[in-house]
């Protein structure tokens, strides 16, 4: 079966490095250097967090809708 997640990617400037998280999959956060690094260790990082859930457990995941940008005065 095939899952799709949509991860969220930051660049922390302090490390120089890129962090993704997949929000909704406990567990389900690495970093790397390269974004094609990140794409490749998200990908092992949900496989193996898929494989300790079991069928029920993943037909519960979230289910991805959409983004909306916010705008707020200060």
């Amino acid at each position: 079966m095939v899952y799709n997640f949509t991860a969220e990617i930051i660049h922390d400037n302090e490390i120089g490095q890129f962090i993704g998280m997949v929000p909704g999959l406990p567990g389900a956060h690495t970093q790397a250097d390269t974004l094609d690094e990140l794409y490749s260790n998200l990908q092992d990082v949900i496989r193996l967090c898929l494989q300790e859930m079991t069928d029920e457990e993943k037909a519960d995941l979230p289910k991805f809708i959409g983004t909306q940008n916010i705008s707020v005065a200060v």
